[in-house]
Order: C-alpha cells, then sequence, then structure tokens
C-alpha cells in the first residue's frame, strides 16, 4: 500500500510539474486582459478539430482540468450546477483537457457533460494563458477577447454573481 502511494506521489508531482513547464516555456506569447484568444486547435471525442471561435456571439466560460488532478474533479459537480443555473443565457461553458494521453482523457469523459474538448497535445494554449496549475477557469467576452485570465472557481458562491452581472447575458 505504500508503494502505491509513493507511486501516486510521484506521479502527481511530475503531472503537475509538465503543467507548469509547459505554461512558462510562454512568456512572449502570453496573454493578458482584453486580448483577442488566438485560434487554438482542440479535438472533441469523435477527432473533430474545433475552435473557441466557434462560439462568438456568447460569453464562454473555459474549465482547464486533467483526468488525474483531484481538484479538477472536485469542482466538476459545483461547475454542473453553475451551467445548470446560467441555462438559457448567453454563455457556454466549455472543458478542455491538457491530458497528455488521449485515453486518459477519453476515460473520464463518461461523468462529463457538455462541450469537451482535448488540446492534442499542443500546449499553445496553456502557454498562452500561463496555465501552470490547474484547475483553471477562464473567461472569454462575446467577441472572444480575455475578459478574465483567472475566473474564481464554480465552488465559489462569487462565481455566479460575477456571471449574472455580465452584461448582455
Amino acid at each position: 500500500m505504500r508503494l502505491k502511494s509513493l507511486w501516486f506521489v510521484v506521479f502527481m508531482f511530475l503531472a503537475v510539474f509538465q503543467v507548469m513547464g509547459a505554461a512558462k516555456q510562454a512568456d512572449t506569447t502570453a496573454l493578458k486582459k482584453g486580448d483577442k484568444c488566438p485560434e487554438f486547435v482542440f479535438k472533441d471525442a469523435q477527432g473533430k478539430d474545433h475552435r473557441l471561435s466557434e462560439l462568438k456571439g456568447k460569453y464562454v466560460f473555459i474549465d482547464v482540468w486533467a483526468s488525474w488532478c483531484y481538484p479538477c474533479r472536485k469542482e466538476y459537480p459545483y461547475l454542473q450546477e453553475l451551467e445548470e443555473k446560467m441555462e438559457g443565457k448567453n454563455i457556454v461553458f466549455v472543458g478542455i483537457s491538457c491530458d497528455h494521453v488521449e485515453w486518459r482523457w477519453t476515460g473520464a469523459l463518461g461523468m462529463m457533460k457538455g462541450i469537451q474538448w482535448w488540446i492534442a497535445g499542443d500546449e499553445s494554449f496553456l502557454k498562452a494563458f500561463r496555465a501552470d496549475r490547474i484547475p483553471r477557469f477562464i473567461l472569454l467576452d462575446r467577441k472572444g477577447r480575455v475578459l478574465e485570465l483567472e475566473m474564481t472557481r464554480p465552488s465559489n458562491a462569487k462565481t455566479l454573481d460575477r456571471l449574472l452581472k455580465l452584461k448582455g447575458l
């Protein structure tokens, strides 16, 4: 049992180190509030390419997560609840997995709902948003510009209030 625990700790350390390392390489391309979000390409579970620009005209609440991330999984029920409360509003929720292995991502999709995309090994999204830790929540405005680089978590009661104050929601 101790050996399993040790391997789990080592695995978590290496996984977090990978995310942090990917984000730190991108200092020159880092986005800031008000910047237009670049045309990152993500994959859906069927292997089809998608871009955040497909969602233009709506606010976009992005959840950056990974299958191995316990805090990410802990936030998920709160995210589902937030989505339900915002149903019918001019906002869409997108999960973007930073898993490095596709089968880990697809294996976790059984418990997920809504739009779920995968970075498919392209870490440019993580670099641009300096996503050095997860879960990470990002909010884009209706024109695809960065509104919040580090949005409050769905478990935070202030998140719903912040979203309800958005103009044209």
